[in-house]
């Protein structure tokens, strides 16, 4: 059960309505409980997610580089409500079973870009300080430009919040556990 108790969704008004109604629209109908939990208590905070992951969806990652992101910080930072979620959406775009066990594992998905990505983004989370010259040009080397690497940053940015707010709640996971 989630730390933070949540009133029935159907009884929200004003933002917080407004915002669960977004949500409904882009998760088919239902509002998961990281959505539910963050727009009770902040519906401006969940509008900003939703904005960031917009954008996202539109910048220059495909879905399968946005949800190789998710599920390795997800598997860094310890959340497992976002490993959850973005492992089963991680198979939806397109990753299978086995490479997204390599992502978290740190083992090689067979695809050197992908590793690329996972290794530079391995580094952004577990390292503190200015990336060495040598770690922003492999990930370069491999195919990512400059406008990706921005792209990068906020789709790790945007998964450490998430991430913080459900270690926070213990986000009660409504997806099915990622194994």
């Amino acid at each position: 059960m989630s730390r933070i108790t949540i009133p029935a969704i159907e009884s929200a008004t004003g933002a917080t309505a407004d915002v669960y109604e977004q949500v409904r629209k882009v998760a088919g109908g239902r509002v998961p409980n990281l959505y539910a939990a963050l727009g009770h208590l902040a519906p401006q905070s969940l509008a900003a997610v939703l904005n960031a992951d917009g954008t996202l969806a539109r910048a220059s990652l495909d879905r399968k580089d946005l949800e190789t992101i998710k599920v390795l910080v997800s598997e860094l930072t310890g959340c497992d409500y976002c490993l959850a979620a973005h492992y089963m959406l991680g198979k939806m775009a397109g990753l299978s079973p086995a490479v997204l066990g390599a992502i978290r594992s740190g083992q090689s998905t067979g695809d050197a870009k992908r590793d690329a990505l996972v290794s530079f983004v391995r580094v952004i989370v577990e390292t503190r300080g200015t990336l060495a010259q040598s770690t922003v040009d492999a990930v370069r080397a491999a195919g990512y430009t400059d406008t990706q690497l921005a792209d990068i940053s906020l789709a790790v940015a945007l998964m450490t919040f998430t991430n913080t707010f459900n270690r926070i709640n213990d986000t009660e996971v409504d997806f099915p556990a990622a194994p």
